[in-house]
């Protein structure tokens, strides 16, 4: 079980840094220096850890024995800029 809560707060950590990394550096330079090349390769990554936490949120409701409430706060968490880091630390067993 373990291992699985491990993976999943690195697909956390990623989605959340891939996000600000969107926000904070891609979109300003597509906007501000028209240069969109950042966006596309950004965001596709993105959106591939973004699905990958929706479904690891959904595993975790499961393994962890979340309620629908949890489930939904954690999934809420993921389109808000640093919202997964308070997911992990709300929600998550701490691994020490």
């Amino acid at each position: 079980m373990d291992k699985f809560i491990r993976v999943f707060r690195w697909i956390s950590i990623l989605e959340a840094i891939s996000f600000l990394v969107l926000l904070l550096i891609a979109m300003p330079l597509k906007y501000m220096f028209n240069s969109p090349e950042m966006v596309s390769t950004v965001g596709m990554a993105h959106g591939v850890l973004f699905v990958l936490y929706v479904m690891g949120a959904y595993w975790m409701y499961e393994k962890l024995n979340w309620s629908l409430k949890t489930l939904v706060i954690v999934i809420i968490c993921s389109i808000l800029p640093f919202g997964p880091f308070y997911a992990d630390k709300k929600y998550l067993p701490n691994n020490k």
